[in-house]
């Protein structure tokens, strides 16, 4: 394999998707790649969670599980692989920063490999959707997910191949959460309980509560689209 034609490939590639000569875009992208704009989701992910396990343990081992996708995701990334591999962001890099499309001066840090953005969300995604057993959810997080991802290559801090990288380590994470630690406790508290109503998901969870996280997703994606359109005014 021909790495440094794959790596510049990987640039131009970078190139043709980041940036815009839009407002709007550049206002959409800012609103969605910024952390607070997702506390919602959590939280009613958090809910969700809080609703449909009966007892404190249950609803902790759910929390940690997930604060550990979380913290594998993106703190190996950031304290170990980044400064490891040490690969500039586009927008550092001394061939192709230049040429890069910045958005409101937002550069980065000097490293991008990989993207704990994209390694972050695809690892909760990920958990949730071995979690809960829906595949309306599993669309809408997965789905959240590539957005984040997309934002990261649009501001010019991260190659595709930071991002497919990302990607294919937060899922490692968040499957592994699941399996290893998450499936071998819970079994100790199982009911042999069987859900089979169209009310509840495969593993319990009930419709009604998975549609409230897919609401409020939906929800903050209309508010990033208004926050845009705002900042086409000011």
């Amino acid at each position: 394999m021909d790495w440094n034609a794959l790596i510049e490939f990987d640039k131009e590639l970078l190139l043709a998707v980041n940036g815009s000569e839009s407002l709007f875009l550049d206002g959409l992208v800012k609103t969605l790649t910024t952390a607070a704009t997702w506390i919602p989701l959590y939280l009613s992910l958090f809910y969700m969670v809080m609703k449909n396990n009966d007892t404190v343990q249950q609803i902790v081992l759910i929390v940690g599980c997930a604060l550990l996708c979380v913290m594998l995701a993106g703190s190996v990334d950031d304290l170990i692989v980044k400064p490891a591999v040490g690969r500039w962001r586009p927008t550092h890099d001394p061939e192709i920063g230049s040429l890069v499309d910045v958005v409101n001066g937002y550069r980065g840090g000097n490293y991008g490999f990989f993207s704990a953005h994209a390694s972050n969300t695809f690892s909760v995604a990920v958990f949730f959707s071995l979690l809960v057993r829906s595949r309306m959810l599993t669309c809408f997080l997965v789905g959240w997910s590539l957005i984040n991802c997309w934002t990261r290559m649009y501001l010019g801090v991260h190659f595709p191949g930071d991002i497919l990288c990302g990607l294919l380590w937060g899922g490692l994470v968040g499957t592994s959460v699941y399996m290893l630690l998450y499936r071998q406790v819970s079994k100790r508290w199982a009911t042999g309980r069987r859900f089979v109503s169209e009310q509840y998901t495969p593993s319990g969870y009930q419709i009604v509560d998975v549609d409230v996280v897919i609401s409020v997703l939906v929800f903050s994606l209309v508010y990033a689209i208004l926050r845009a359109c705002y900042y086409l005014y000011v």
